[in-house]
């Protein structure tokens, strides 16, 4: 984004013609006023519809990526999900939409940079965000008419929802079955015990108002919910005066509120009659509770213990900024006093997962405790995180740590983001928890004059001291939750699920009997009907643009080193990183790759301590971290597996450009003189890393089964699946556990040195981004740290001792999980093959065509499709949170079949593409963009061949696709 006057948000062609007063007195909307906010190159405009009284916010920006989103209240006083199931049903067709699924239809006839949805503890949005403005009136008429005039099938419910079903469709002497994506989703999401964890915190803190309630399900609730009661829930919750509009970008404010009030605010009156969230309760003592979660195997250090306090109203945002601060004070990094004290406790193995601020409920809450420990040390925590608080409270915290927290709120608040989301989603959704609870939407994006009021209240030096006072010791309302492992629970409840549909098959008359083989079989012609598509709006193959807009690349030298810059609206903020070459390196030392990178920014550097450089980086930079990468280049005129491998080691920071120089004197001292003798630290790091790796399968299962699936296709494939794979949680396990003998973490220091040692043999060079006007002070600055560096080229990156050529794998890895994830994988080519292009396009063709329908509608799995992969060489298919296994791997045949088998329309391939170059042409953030681009740059990937295969999609025909079908799979 850049600096630009904004333009009056009536319309482009009357530009302060129209006052704000004339512009309310021709609207439905009135206006109530706009706020400019500087630091974000906007202004946000205020209106409300004068029937319904729907508030919209207008985030108007100088940018091209026009976002909508429109949000309900949603206050569920139950556990059955019936809030996400409605998220899920309401987008299954609607009055002027009458098609089973619009939603994805959409999704593949459309440009669209982000489409979803979301169920929040009290609030439901429907986003979507398009570069393209005839995409993006397409989506608006769709989700509209979605959210407003839904025509919530019963069919529908029971496919997103739950539903009764024989094992055998048609016979009822069979097992009957529980089906239905949201309950499939949900018992995948609550087999992770963080969720467990959070959910269980809030049913404590909360014993009488909504969020005493899993907003998105508990599976043994799910299915109790009617279908009456979610038509019920509908009517109530799902009215314009409930909802609140947001927009973001160019598009005048009043050219969307001509089409919410056209289509959908003008057919309502204003409703009096809206949910409401009352404030909970407070305990008049400290509480604790214990509650239990699902293992597999060893009960030992496997115990949460925390404490929760219930603090205030989130709409109060001069009491949520600084519960924000004095979170940050706690717990930000190791040199803050309570993250220190739980991350060298020996009660447990680290910190807890649920550490910090939860304020996106009416009432905030603000966690700490401690994973991986005992039942019985519950009492021991609570009074360690109590003597730390007192102790903070008594000797206070240093003015500069105070202060770096605020530098910190400063540079989160000036920096443009994108990579994720949306930039323009992202300012929405900080703003949106607030908005639902009645804050000032400019007030809660304008951060500067509330960051600048705390800026002389943190003078005071019992600032902190009294904040803990009054947040934490002297409120009552505290939660001491100790969760503790359970490895009989997954099968009692496997066993309660398979009682109770035994006690409900016992009862089933033959009528009803009947009844549920007539529902499968009527949702079953149902999800295998055709659909008139051509009722949906649609844009096409002549509506994309010719050409991609790279951003432009700098090429210098400096002290003798390669240098890219990238003259990029970063908004006062400079990215910079460090690139060096991976050397050669023994297997094992190529297994240490991920420890050695996540030391960066946790150890001490230049004769530091880890607590003193974590400070400097706070008070200087937002951090420094480091990772990785590497290829496999192969040659492309041979189909034989790759021969060379490629990697870099990447040290990267971001700090205000005032603070350059402080920022190239971390990077230059993190470089050259990483501290591995602090064992201590690094054996806390090996714990955590090992704890967060564990934790990761249930909600990134897919992933790490197509990793496993292919790691026998190439060099790199193999790599992943034992650096950051299933096989690299193993390994971590392996090494955390050999830690507990001195001789081992003296070898791992040694090792992890030596490894640096090689590394900072190898060649380097820089890339920045940033604007202009600070190239010259970063060039001279890195000049000077730099020129008296030396380089001894050694040997690049070799392949791993275990690689022994392409092979076909076959696994089974077991995880504690109600669900399964599955994938399978066929070797394929690299991107530089001219069959890349439509092995591309075949995996959406394949998920739109078949895979969706057979994976998540019939076989009631969360999702599935398939991809092709061409870092590692490979096609992949897939599924997600899914209750079967031979039966999806059948699936996944039968979609090959299909391909081959059936007569297919130039209008589905076109469907197929449109979702490769939307993804191909969402931006990022100004940084992302140039980052992407000079990776690309390092692995050949240049701007040039990225434009001629998005070129090789575009002229794709159907005989491309069959083609490589054969081929390959």
């Amino acid at each position: 984004m850049t600096q630009s006057k904004m333009q009056n948000p009536v319309s482009n062609s009357v530009t302060n013609s129209i006052t704000d007063t004339e512009f309310a007195a021709h609207s439905s909307f009135t206006f109530l006023g706009r706020s400019n906010i500087a630091a974000l190159n906007l202004e946000v405009l205020t209106y409300e519809h004068k029937g319904t009284g729907t508030r919209h916010y207008h985030l108007a920006a100088d940018n091209d990526e026009n976002v909508f989103l429109v949000a309900l209240k949603t206050v569920p006083t139950d556990s059955s999900g019936v809030a996400h199931i409605l998220e899920h049903t309401v987008l299954c067709g609607s009055e002027k939409f009458p098609v089973r699924d619009p939603f994805f239809m959409m999704l593949r006839r459309s440009l669209n940079t982000f489409m979803n949805a979301f169920t929040s503890s009290d609030w439901t949005a429907y986003p979507f965000s398009s570069q393209n403005r005839k995409d993006f009136d397409n989506l608006l008429q769709v989700y509209l008419d979605a959210v407003f005039f839904p025509r919530i099938a019963e069919l529908d419910f029971r496919q997103e929802g739950h539903r009764l079903e024989f094992a055998e469709k048609e016979n009822p002497q069979s097992e009957l079955t529980f089906k239905g994506v949201v309950f499939n989703e949900m018992k995948g999401a609550m087999s992770a015990e963080t969720s467990v964890l959070y959910h269980t915190i809030s049913e404590h803190l909360f014993p009488s108002n909504t969020y005493h309630y899993n907003s998105g399900g508990d599976p043994a609730c799910i299915t109790d919910l009617s279908y009456q009661q979610l038509l019920a829930f509908y009517k109530k919750h799902y009215h314009p005066s409930n909802a609140i509009f947001f927009t973001f970008g160019n598009i005048p404010a009043a050219q969307h509120q001509a089409v919410f009030d056209k289509e959908v605010l003008s057919r309502f009156e204003r409703s009096t009659d809206l949910p409401q969230i009352s404030l909970e309760l407070r305990y008049s003592d400290p509480k604790t509770a214990e509650a239990f979660y699902p293992v597999d195997g060893e009960l030992k250090n496997k115990t949460h213990v925390t404490l929760s306090w219930l603090l205030g109203e989130s709409s109060d945002l001069e009491l949520s900024l600084k519960a924000h601060l004095l979170t940050s004070v706690l717990l930000s990094n190791s040199a803050s006093p309570l993250r220190h004290v739980l991350e060298t406790s020996k009660l447990g193995l680290a910190p807890s997962p649920m550490c910090g601020l939860e304020d996106t409920n009416r009432e905030m809450i603000f966690s700490c405790g401690l994973e991986g420990s005992e039942a019985d040390n519950a009492k021991k925590i609570e009074q360690e995180i109590l003597d730390c608080l007192e102790k903070v409270k008594k000797e206070g915290v240093p003015h500069s740590q105070v202060e770096s927290v605020l530098h910190q709120l400063e540079l989160n608040q000036r920096e443009i983001g994108g990579d994720r989301y949306p930039y323009g989603l992202q300012l929405i959704l900080a703003a949106l928890s607030p908005a639902i609870h009645g804050a000032a939407v400019p007030q809660v994006l304008d951060l500067d004059p509330a960051i600048e009021k705390l800026r002389e209240e943190i003078k005071n030096p019992d600032f902190i001291g009294d904040l803990i006072e009054r947040l934490l010791l002297n409120n009552k309302h505290r939660l001491r939750l100790s969760l503790r492992p359970d490895n009989s629970l997954a099968e009692k409840m496997l066993q309660a699920e398979k009682a109770k549909l035994a006690a409900i098959q016992d009862k089933l008359s033959e009528a009803e009997k009947q009844k549920i083989i007539q529902q499968s079989l009527a949702l079953a012609q149902r999800q295998n009907q055709k659909e008139d598509e051509s009722i949906l709006p649609k844009v096409g193959r002549v509506d994309v643009p010719k050409r991609l807009k790279f951003p432009e690349q700098q090429n210098e030298t400096i002290a003798g080193f390669k240098s890219a810059f990238f003259n990029q609206g970063t908004n006062g903020l400079l990215y910079q990183q460090l690139i060096v070459e991976l050397p050669q390196l023994s297997e094992q030392e190529q297994q240490l790759l991920s420890l050695y990178c996540r030391c960066f920014g946790e150890l001490g550097i230049a004769g530091e301590s880890y607590m003193q450089t974590q400070l400097r980086q706070a008070q200087h930079t937002g951090g420094i971290h480091a990772s990785y990468t590497y290829k496999d280049m192969p040659d492309i005129s041979s189909q034989d597996s790759a021969e060379n491998l490629k990697g870099y080691f990447v040290l990267s920071a971001k700090a205000l450009n005032r603070k350059t120089k402080e920022l190239n004197d971390l990077l230059k001292d993190a470089f050259n003189s990483i501290r591995f003798d602090e064992k201590e630290k690094i054996k806390e790091l090996v714990a955590q890393s090992r704890l967060a790796k564990e934790q990761s399968v249930t909600s990134n299962g897919h992933a790490l089964a197509m990793v496993a699936a292919s790691s026998g296709m190439s060099v790199s494939a193999h790599m992943n699946h034992h650096l950051s794979g299933l096989a690299s949680i193993q390994s971590f396990k392996v090494l955390d556990e050999s830690l507990k003998d001195e001789q081992s973490l003296e070898d791992l220091s040694r090792q992890l040195s030596d490894l640096h040692k090689k590394v900072l043999q190898m060649p380097l060079q820089f890339l920045l981004v940033s604007e202009e006007k600070v190239k010259a002070q970063v060039n001279q600055t890195l000049e000077k740290h730099w020129q008296n560096h030396k380089v001894l080229q050694s040997a690049s990156l070799q392949l791993p001792e275990s690689w022994q050529g392409v092979q076909q794998v076959k696994q089974m890895w077991l995880c504690n999980t109600q669900v399964n994830f599955c994938a399978k994988a066929y070797p394929a080519v690299d991107i530089e093959h001219e069959d890349a292009a439509a092995l591309t396009v075949l995996g959406g063709f394949l998920r739109n065509g078949c895979l969706h329908k057979l994976i998540r509608e019939q076989g009631g799995a969360y999702g599935g499709g398939a991809s092709f992969d061409a870092g590692s060489r490979c096609f992949r298919f897939f599924s997600y949170r899914d209750p079967r296994l031979l039966d999806t791997f059948k699936d996944f045949e039968q979609a090959i079949n299909w391909m081959l088998s059936e007569e297919h329309s130039e209008q589905k391939l076109e469907e197929a593409i449109l979702g490769v170059i939307s993804d191909l042409d969402k931006p990022g953030s100004p940084a992302g963009q140039a980052k992407q681009s000079f990776h690309a740059g390092l692995y050949g990937r240049t701007p040039e061949k990225r434009q001629q295969f998005r070129q090789q999609i575009l002229d794709l025909k159907i005989e491309d696709l069959l083609r490589v079908t054969r081929t390959y799979l």
